[in-house]
């Protein structure tokens, strides 16, 4: 196989995979008449660009391809049942046009279509988030089973019952109204958010970073941004994503232990997406009131522009938290809230703040909490106390590089004669 081929091919997978079958399900009206018409354009890519070249806009090329094998199912449809099955909110099938070289780069509203499809309300959370990754990412279903950290036939399952859902309830695959928008696009972002922070801390395993998944959701973020230039929330999104993606590099040290924010080399960033990012915070936040992503983006943006390394404006850093916390209450936002506080007032502050928290069933199994409580803990002398809200996140934490970071600070700690 062409190395150069085999690499445009592969390219034009992580990027165009959903354009290209979004543009098919149009047509189909069936997700998996949709895969099929997708998996057969890129198989096709594969021997007509070796014999022929890369084409000058790939995208076109394979939109093209899946569009003509979609109609080719109409018309095997049609043949079948004497009549042309349209999907619910589906104009003229042939309205666009095929794709030919150069003529339409881009079906925005396709895969806007698609993505409100894959995060409609009716399904449940964990499988708006695998078909987003399967339909939107073209990520395999081994992949799409490891980004949950379960089984490949147990992710199968889930993906066919969320396929079967769609058709079932007569899901309608449209971008919603203006009446709809801000609550349909809401679950989008949340879907997105959650691949993008699954890939910045991996859950479980040996490396910090899920890269692969971090990568997606920058993409997803952005294509939401060319599709809904004027959604103040997307901008923040995408924002908030790049101002976190940009730490990437300076996280781990050259052995790969976890760096604190204040440990960090800022040479290290990743420039041109603090730019961008700041830009977007800037943007998002110009029309009110405020919502969640917007004011995320500042808090990240408060951190990308401290003047010195481990010193935002921790006070700004918490009226933004106190903001957020009156438009989203969350457990997570409560915990973030409580550590702004614990270093804008000190450590007994920060304590008090996290032992409120104490109780609240969904933080119970989060190793960010009994960490948290093991810092200020330790800035307080109670060494005793430190280690063993240290043991607590350990048991808690599944990510190795993380595990490794706590068990050092435990180790850290003085030894006292009633330490163990």
């Amino acid at each position: 196989m062409d190395p150069v081929v085999a690499a445009a091919v592969a390219d034009a997978h992580r990027t165009e995979w959903g354009r290209v079958l979004a543009a098919a399900a149009r047509l189909t009206g069936d997700l998996d008449a949709a895969e099929e018409c997708a998996q057969d354009a890129y198989a096709d890519a594969l021997a007509s660009w070796t014999s022929h070249g890369v084409p000058d806009r790939p995208a076109a090329w394979l939109t093209t391809v899946a569009r003509r094998r979609a109609m080719d199912i109409i018309r095997r449809r049609d043949t079948l049942r004497g009549k042309l099955p349209l999907l619910a909110g589906h104009d003229d099938e042939t309205g666009d046009g095929l794709v030919e070289s150069g003529e339409h780069e881009a079906f925005p509203d396709d895969r806007l279509r698609l993505i409100f499809t894959c995060c409609h309300p009716t399904l449940a959370s964990d499988a708006r988030v695998a078909l987003t990754l399967r339909l939107l990412c073209g990520l395999t279903t081994a992949e799409v089973a490891s980004a949950f950290l379960t089984s490949e036939p147990t992710m199968a399952a889930r993906l066919t019952r969320a396929k079967k859902k769609i058709a079932a309830a007569r899901i309608p695959y449209r971008v919603p109204g203006p009446d709809e928008l801000p609550d349909r696009l809401a679950a989008v972002l949340d879907v997105v958010h959650l691949v993008f922070t699954t890939g910045h801390t991996a859950p479980s395993g040996l490396a910090l970073q899920r890269r692969d998944l971090a990568e997606r959701a920058l993409d997803l973020a952005r294509m939401l941004r060319l599709l809904l230039p004027d959604e103040p929330a997307v901008a923040g999104l995408l924002g908030l994503i790049l101002l976190t993606d940009a730490r990437r590099h300076a996280r781990t040290d050259p052995a790969g232990r976890l760096l604190r924010l204040a440990e960090q080399d800022r040479a290290n960033w990743d420039q041109g997406e603090i730019s961008e990012g700041l830009a977007l915070a800037r943007q998002a936040l110009r029309r009110r009131p405020y919502t969640r992503y917007p004011l995320m983006a500042a808090i990240a943006a408060t951190h990308a522009t401290a003047p010195a390394p481990g010193a935002p404006d921790w006070a700004q850093i918490l009226a933004l938290y106190d903001q957020l916390s009156a438009i989203w209450p969350s457990p997570i936002v409560a915990l973030n809230r409580a550590i702004a506080v614990g270093e804008a007032h000190g450590p007994t502050a920060g304590l008090t703040a996290l032992d409120a928290l104490a109780a609240e069933p969904q933080l119970a199994g989060y190793h960010y909490l009994p960490a948290a409580r093991a810092e200020y803990l330790r800035r307080q002398g109670r060494h005793d106390e430190a280690r063993l809200a240290y043991d607590e996140a350990l048991l808690l934490a599944g990510n190795s590089t993380e595990r490794q970071f706590l068990a050092d600070r435990r180790a850290q700690l003085p030894r006292t004669s009633a330490s163990s």
